[in-house]
């Protein structure tokens, strides 16, 4: 009778071992790409929510002055959002990234109150 072994033999493995680390130098940028993405999305809703807050207190005391306490930080804090009030119907926010985020291509972000976006190298038509 023969015997017949069972098991992987190394060429095997060794593929094996090469096909995943060919995937994952395939798939780790994309990940980071869509991860530094998702980050991006906490500075521009922290932008919109102090617009948002600026325009209610403008609405109540007819001027943006000592409307909000500024820098406050995004919700999950990868941005820190200041605010220059430049006269007393027109404001600029600027939103900062922190931390992780500090490497991003897009920059600082930035929201007038006539609604003009912009943003860091990219610009505001590829980040916003």
């Amino acid at each position: 009778m023969t015997r017949r072994n069972s098991g992987f033999t190394l060429i095997e493995l060794m593929i094996v071992v090469v096909v995943i680390g060919i995937l994952a130098a395939i798939a780790y940028p994309s990940y980071t790409r869509y991860v530094e993405q998702a980050r991006r999305a906490d500075g521009k809703s922290a932008l919109l929510d102090a617009a948002q807050r600026l325009e209610r207190c403008h609405t109540q005391n007819n001027t943006y002055a000592d409307c909000m306490v500024f820098p406050v930080t995004s919700p999950d804090g990868f941005y820190s959002v200041n605010a220059t009030v430049m006269e007393p119907m027109a404001f600029t926010l600027t939103a900062t990234p922190q931390g992780a985020q500090a490497t991003s291509p897009c920059g600082t972000y930035s929201l007038a109150s006539n609604g003009v976006r912009g943003a860091g190298a990219l610009g505001a038509d590829r980040c916003w």
